[in-house]
């Protein structure tokens, strides 16, 4: 995917897990990527990458408009536009029974996933239609396509990603801007071990028991995600090769997902 080098990219949540990866390996293909997330975490993704002139960190609350604006303001004048916009930026909400969630747990959640993809966009979105090759990926979860009890809030957020990408692909469709979204089954690492915890405690039983029953006895391929692939499937969008891709929620799960 040669046709990658010199593009820029503006990855959310690129201080660890699929957002590092996603920054990475769009640096390998020659993009450079503004990483922004509200963690130092933004400066150790930039050392893994370790080319100083093919990145930006810059340090962004998805939630808070002027900043979003700042940032992305600096993506576009040190880099010269803007070609990638991925919103990956999120949080685990909690786990627990609808009556008992605060509503402040479930706002948190929503300006995360769903306020922040919409903040991005509306300050990328100039940048993006100049550029030849204008492309958005969210990243929700197919735990905003099937039935995730206990998880309210994070079902609610991604699903609402869903409907925006389909809006935001016949929006810009005229002005040649691809939207998808990449709906990940559980991605191996702490994040998800620490959603496994929380379940077992609720439903009383131990983790080995949550991860085969809830995710692992629905699955295809009994095995959870690598970060790596979701990366490269962004890659993918954004190449030629994934221009006519748009207005799609794409399953990377391990076959848990059939719609």
């Amino acid at each position: 995917m040669d046709e990658l080098e010199g593009a820029t990219a503006f990855v959310t949540g690129a201080s660890q897990g699929i957002g590092e990866e996603i920054a990475v390996t769009l640096a390998d293909y020659g993009v450079n990527v503004a990483l922004a997330a509200r963690s130092d975490g933004i400066y150790e993704t930039a050392e893994r990458i370790d080319t100083p002139e093919q990145t930006l960190a810059v340090e962004t609350d998805v939630t808070d408009e002027a900043n979003v604006e700042a940032s992305i303001a600096e993506t576009v004048e040190t880099f010269g536009g803007l070609d990638i916009l991925v919103n990956n930026a999120g949080i685990e909400g909690p786990t627990a029974p609808v009556g008992e969630i605060a509503t402040d747990e479930f706002t948190q959640m929503t300006d995360v996933k769903v306020t922040g993809p919409f903040l991005c966009l509306k300050h990328g979105v100039d940048a993006l239609r100049e550029s030849e090759r204008g492309t958005v990926v969210n990243i929700s979860s197919i735990g905003g396509k099937r039935p995730y009890p206990n998880r309210t809030p994070y079902a609610a957020a991604n699903m609402a990603m869903i409907g925006m990408s389909r809006t935001w692909a016949h929006e810009l469709g005229g002005d040649d801007i691809t939207v998808n979204t990449i709906c990940p089954g559980p991605v191996e690492g702490p994040r998800i071990e620490r959603v496994i915890e929380a379940q077992a405690e609720e439903r009383g039983v131990s983790p080995d028991t949550v991860r085969e029953e809830e995710y692992f006895d629905d699955l295809a391929l009994a095995e959870f995600i690598d970060a790596e692939n979701i990366a490269e499937m962004i890659a993918y969008l954004a190449s030629d090769a994934g221009r006519q891709i748009t207005a799609q929620d794409i399953n990377i799960d391990s076959g848990g997902t059939w719609y």
